[in-house]
């Protein structure tokens, strides 16, 4: 073919002429299966074929005793041997994680056990905003949680399981898998983080191009030029804390991940040497009988909601989080232990998108990571450090490691030294951060629009917009949309009769559970931060946001439209009071008028209950 744009007919079903002459049959692998009388009598079948299997695939027979560990990850594309792509994945969060299946596996080899690899990939959220495909994304974490599940089941023999993935719905369901899977010891590798673009705009900003060209803020140009430089590297999770990243903190502070593994530069040494670390991991976890149960503990979770706080991290894990102490057979988390977690620890780390700086997550690996953040949680008292961890150690004795080791030393010294930033300005002590203004993760407010309560991440409100007081107060006109296409549509509207305008508030519904499977609404919170005058915008939903997502943005406001909550009866031109202080961590979302006149919050409540 000389076109291959242009086929025919011919091009499909004629074979090359090489094709013609193919074998038939062949002698099979040399050597002898080491199957003895009593593994043909007292085991089944299965593990019988399993070893012809092993052998055809080219695994030396007689080391076919040796023990079984699984390697699970959500790795997608197909890199040729110079790291171009032959196919592309559906993100850079996944497109690299064979790298560290390899390097994982090679060690496994190399501490003479047999490893076994499987796949589940798994979508963008970013690639899927504003799309159908959004309606899949959450369900997608437990389609393949379960499908993990089943894939550790289907090698009966596996003594353990290195869960590896990046990203936002994967790698919460590789946490459920492996949760679930109780009785065997797991190890979790966190699948790192792209590299930031030196000059350009980060993955988080990139995605309100379209708005602000619409809105005539940027040119064509300059559009096209940093979309294409925003994913600096080709492998990791965006380079923010969003759920991605988030996710990563989490599988490290829950105990199921080796120390400062999360959010590894993709695709470095350092990256490729945790994998192989991770794998001697999992093998010492076996021959010390430490299993999934063992792990995740309720303390673990307890600490895991702590280090959230402290990071400032994505609302997501509100829905994650409980699902994977549901499948490890744990507590679930409610409403009052996330409120209480965050009005008792600070945040204390600046990193994206919550600021004040907002320093990338390669940065925030840099200066101490996770283990960083825990010693300062460990300094206040916070945390329950004689938790079990994959390492064979408490947390407690981790931190001491950490404390004391040269890699400490030494990365936090090369931040300064090569980036000019000081590591104690991204992981800070409680005093520091709150000079420089951080303040608490989220708030949960309630109100005559959401009796069963509802979130925002109140840490990344733009400061401009709240009082002195550290109260976010708003009251304003409500712009109602029943889809987030008629929403981007007025965001992006040069008609002054249909566009957006600073001082409204936008009233998105139809997208929790029931709806459009509690859609993520991306596209319309980057705009709402990224537009000059978006930051004058609230927005209220029963849809869920990005991990990304800032600003006056409240969420999974219950009860949802769909199930007759009163979010489903406000009208265009209502007017709503917001106010969140971020502080107290305490809030309110009510209908209190119409049009320029304020009636009242139990006016509001009459007139929501007669509509």
């Amino acid at each position: 073919m000389e076109n291959s744009n242009v086929l025919t007919v011919s091009d499909i079903l004629s074979p090359d002429d090489i094709t013609h002459s193919f074998d038939t049959h062949s002698d099979g692998p040399s050597g002898k299966l080491p199957l003895t009388a009593e593994i043909l009598v007292d085991q089944p079948s299965g593990n019988h074929f399993g070893m012809s299997q092993n052998a055809g695939m080219g695994w030396n027979p007689q080391e076919l005793l040796r023990k079984h560990f699984l390697i699970l990850s959500t790795s997608g594309g197909l890199r040729d041997q110079d790291g171009s792509p032959v196919a592309l994945g559906l993100h850079t969060g996944h497109y690299e994680l064979a790298l560290q299946v390899e390097a994982a596996s090679k060690e496994l080899k190399r501490l003479r056990t047999i490893p076994f690899s499987l796949y589940c990939s798994d979508p963008c959220d970013g690639r899927t905003q504003g799309t159908t495909g959004m309606m899949d994304s959450l369900p997608y974490r437990n389609d393949a949680a379960q499908v993990f599940r089943r894939q550790a089941r289907s090698l009966p023999t596996a003594k353990g399981i290195l869960g590896i993935a990046s990203c936002d719905k994967g790698l919460p369901a590789m946490m459920m898998a492996l949760a679930g899977l109780r009785n065997l010891p797991i190890v979790a590798l966190p699948g790192g983080s792209t590299l930031a673009v030196k000059d350009g705009e980060d993955t988080g900003m990139i995605q309100s191009i379209g708005a602000r060209f619409a809105q005539g803020e940027v040119t064509l140009d300059y559009a096209q030029d940093v979309g294409c430089r925003a994913c600096a590297s080709p492998g990791g999770g965006c380079h923010f804390l969003g759920t991605a990243g988030t996710s990563q903190v989490i599988a490290e502070s829950l105990g199921i991940a080796i120390t400062h593994s999360a959010l590894c530069p993709s695709g470095t040494e350092a990256w490729k040497d945790v994998a192989r670390r991770s794998a001697r991991a999992l093998v010492f976890c076996e021959s010390n009988g430490l299993t999934s149960r063992s792990v995740f503990t309720d303390s673990a979770f307890t600490n895991a909601m702590i280090v959230h706080a402290a990071c400032g991290g994505s609302t997501n894990l509100l829905l994650h989080l409980p699902a994977i102490a549901h499948a490890a057979g744990r507590k679930r988390m409610m409403l009052e232990d996330w409120n209480h977690v965050n009005k008792e620890t600070p945040r204390i780390v600046d990193v994206l998108p919550n600021g004040p700086v907002g320093y990338p997550t390669s940065e925030l690996y840099a200066a101490g990571g996770v283990p960083e953040v825990m010693l300062q949680l460990r300094r206040m008292g916070l945390l329950d450090t004689s938790v079990s961890t994959v390492t064979g150690q408490t947390l407690g004795e981790n931190l001491d490691w950490w404390e004391q080791s040269e890699r400490r030393t030494k990365v936090r010294s090369r931040l300064k030294k090569e980036n000019g930033v000081d590591p104690d300005d991204i992981i800070m002590n409680p005093d520091r951060a709150k000079a420089k203004g951080l303040t608490s993760t989220v708030t949960f407010p309630s109100g005559n629009l959401a009796p069963q309560g509802s979130v925002i991440k109140s840490t990344a409100i733009d400061p401009t917009v709240v009082d002195k007081d550290g109260v976010y107060r708003n009251t304003g006109l409500a712009r109602v949309f029943n889809t987030e296409k008629e929403a981007i549509t007025a965001i992006k509207s040069t008609d002054e009769s249909q566009r957006l305008k600073a001082g409204e508030i936008l009233i998105l519904r139809c997208g929790g559970p029931l709806g459009t499977g509690m859609e993520e609404v991306y596209q319309i919170t980057a705009a709402l931060k990224h537009l000059s005058y978006g930051k004058r915008i609230a927005l209220i939903t029963d849809a869920r946001f990005s991990g990304v997502s800032t600003g006056a943005c409240i969420g999974h406001v219950g009860p949802e439209a769909l199930a007759g909550g009163p979010i489903g009866r406000v009208r265009e031109g209502d007017l709503i009071e917001i106010l969140i202080d971020t502080k107290n961590l305490e809030g309110t979302i009510n209908l209190v008028g119409t049009g320029d006149t304020n009636r009242g919050v139990d006016w509001g409540s009459s007139t929501l209950a007669q509509r």
